[in-house]
Formats: C-alpha cells, sequence, structure tokens
C-alpha cells in the first residue's frame, strides 16, 4: 500500500506543469500584446503609445498599459524634468 501511494505521489510530483513568471516588466508604462496562431506574448519595453503603435502597426497586435509599472503616475503639482525645461502639472 505505501509503494503505491509513493508512486502515485511521483506521478503527481512529475507530471506538475511549472507555474509562468509575470509578464509584465514592470520598468516600461507600454506593453505589447501580439497575437498570433500558435500563441500570442507580452512585451514590456515602451515609453509611450505612440512609440508602441508605431510597431504594432500593420500586425495582430495591440499596445496596452502596463498595470504594473513601478513609477506610476506624477503627483499633482510635482515638477517633472524634461529635455529641454522643467514642466508644472495642472493642480487637480
Amino acid at each position: 500500500m505505501r509503494i503505491a501511494l509513493a508512486v502515485l505521489a511521483i506521478a503527481a510530483v512529475m507530471t506538475a506543469a511549472p507555474a509562468r513568471g509575470q509578464i509584465y516588466d514592470p520598468a516600461w508604462p507600454v506593453c505589447l500584446q501580439t497575437y498570433g496562431i500558435g500563441g500570442g506574448y507580452i512585451a514590456c519595453g515602451y515609453r509611450s503609445l505612440a512609440q508602441c503603435n508605431a510597431t504594432a502597426s500593420g500586425r495582430a497586435a495591440q499596445c496596452i498599459a502596463n498595470p504594473y509599472f513601478a513609477g506610476g503616475q506624477a503627483q499633482a503639482g510635482r515638477v517633472i524634468s524634461g529635455s529641454a525645461a522643467a514642466t508644472r502639472l495642472p493642480q487637480r
């Protein structure tokens, strides 16, 4: 009886599928989601929707906002520095 349980336990462990890791990279705000017959994928690596849309153009793909983006949104009234000059966000 113990041998049968041991064999069953080993079989259960051997057939278990590995867990998939997180597919969203929290360092990028926009992700490209592609679709295909063999399956699709999600690739986060875009700073803007316009940049992502240029890549998605002509493909079975769409651009989505990364729900796990670690940067978040800027607080109201916070100064954000840019390449040309600092811009003040409007108060809400």
